[in-house]
């Protein structure tokens, strides 16, 4: 039996920033993450003590995660970035070298703790009042009507991440994939309140990246086995669908929470199964094409189903039943013990198979308008096809983001944001205080000038607003 310890009692410290190993591990994350950035960042392979699966990357949502500390001030300054990337997505690394620079800086000027963080605050006001205002010089209006500055948006996150190893041609590809899926999300003729739809990431390893394409409605795996009527699809009608979230595995625990009496001699397998056929029964005679259940279907019930031309989808997984009630409009059935209404079938128009390397798939496509879409990513090997997926869901976010506010900064070879803010901050701040902003604010200058010696190569780039702190950075989080 291993030895009980008695769990020793929280302990609260007061001015961390004193503690010179705190200090230390402040300074090593920080070398850390700025080692990521920029165009000459590099990965990192990332595991734990014992062993484990390896993480390579220098996405910071990836990356913070994957690092652990016994600090829990050090952990709070990783907790406050990653709520930061989660909920701007992008511009990770930036924010937090940014905020490890001027903790150490606010700790090495030997200003006391309040003034330096009202000197901050200030600092961020002029900042961010120069950003909101019409005539800024950092920022640019993005028109939907146009494609391109949405592309140029795109293409400069994604060609941020090193992990992905992408060509020039690539990330173009993937630039255009990902407007295209952020457009087939947003819904044309939606009367009262928009609502965004959804775009379902599937990824396929060993195959080019060029071969990534986007379609409209979804695709779930299928069965290798899986033969479609032809004639079903010839049909003007749509094809109804059911949705089950309960499982129809035929297991006693499955019925529901509550007191279950079992009369000795009765074979409760057969009497579940019973009602799972009566159920399908029912389907069956409504007159439904399309079978599909979250979790598990009960061999004899899928046969059955099958027998009388009904194509059964089952192991749908909890991701893919938003997308599906959203696209087909079905609503999830829970239980077993009742009829299934007229109102939980849902529709589709067309059925047809997608080969992807050793992934078959069955595409469903909606009635009508849907805003729902798929995208298939393809790379050589998983670490690629891992680091893309995140990449693209952080161009997803972005791009959704710029509907809120359709502005984007502009890139560092169209000007330095340290020329246009810093002279603000300058003139903006009270003569006798001009010392004290210019010792704070070098970080940013520092940080700024490093990223324009290295980005000054004439490509277009633009970056999203909404982040206060968002600069153009081709490693960044």
């Amino acid at each position: 039996m291993s030895r009980l310890v008695k769990k020793s009692p929280s302990l609260c410290t007061d001015l961390p920033l004193d503690n010179t190993v705190i200090c230390n591990k402040l300074h090593l994350l920080r070398q850390l993450l700025k080692s990521c950035f920029g165009p000459t960042g590099r990965l990192k392979q990332v595991h734990n003590n014992i062993g484990g699966h390896v993480v390579t990357t220098s996405t910071s949502s990836v990356l913070l995660p994957a690092i652990s500390s016994s600090q829990s001030f050090v952990n709070l300054i990783k907790t406050s970035i990653l709520n930061h990337v989660s909920r701007f997505s992008d511009c990770g690394l930036f924010a937090a070298i940014l905020c490890l620079s001027l903790i150490e800086q606010a700790n090495q000027s030997g200003l006391s703790g309040s003034v330096a963080i009202g000197l901050n605050k200030h600092l961020l006001g002029l900042c961010t009042s120069y950003l909101q205002r019409e005539d800024c010089g950092c920022k640019v209006k993005l028109d939907f009507c146009s494609s391109h500055n949405l592309i140029t948006l795109a293409s400069s996150i994604i060609s941020s991440k090193p992990a992905c190893v992408l060509t020039e041609s690539e990330v173009l590809h993937i630039s255009k994939l990902s407007v295209q899926a952020f457009l087939l999300t947003v819904p044309c003729n939606s009367p009262g309140e928009v609502r965004l739809g959804q775009i379902v990431s599937i990824s396929v390893e060993g195959h080019p990246v060029l071969n990534s394409a986007v379609f409209p409605g979804l695709l779930v795996d299928t069965p290798d086995d899986l033969c479609l009527d032809k004639s079903e699809n010839q049909h003007s009608n749509p094809l109804r669908l059911v949705l089950f979230s309960a499982s129809l595995a035929g297991d006693l625990s499955e019925l529901g929470d509550g007191k279950i009496d079992v009369h000795p001699g009765v074979d409760t397998d057969s009497q579940i199964l019973d009602q799972l056929l009566e159920l399908v029964k029912q389907v069956v005679k409504d007159e439904v094409k399309v079978f599909m259940c979250q979790k598990v279907i009960h061999p004899v019930v899928q046969q059955y189903l099958k027998r009388h031309g009904v194509i059964v989808i089952e192991r749908l997984g909890i991701t893919l039943m938003e997308p599906l009630t959203q696209l087909t409009g079905a609503q999830p059935v829970a239980t077993l013990n009742t009829t299934i209404p007229a109102k939980a079938y849902g529709k589709v128009k067309d059925l047809s198979i997608l080969q992807f390397g050793s992934k078959t798939m069955l595409h469903l496509q909606p009635p009508g308008e849907s805003s729902i879409c798929t995208m298939i990513l393809c790379h050589r090997n998983e670490t690629m096809l891992s680091e893309l997926k995140v990449a693209c869901q952080k161009t997803e976010h972005v791009l959704r983001l710029t509907l809120r506010e359709p502005s984007a900064l502009l890139g560092e070879h169209e000007g330095s944001h340290r020329d246009r803010i810093g002279p603000r901050v300058l003139t903006d701040g009270a003569p006798s205080r001009r010392g004290r902003f210019l010792s704070l604010s070098g970080v940013c200058g520092r940080s700024a000038g490093a990223r324009r010696r290295g980005f000054c190569d004439g490509s277009d780039s633009c970056s999203p607003l909404d982040s206060p702190c968002r600069c153009h950075e081709r490693a960044g989080g």
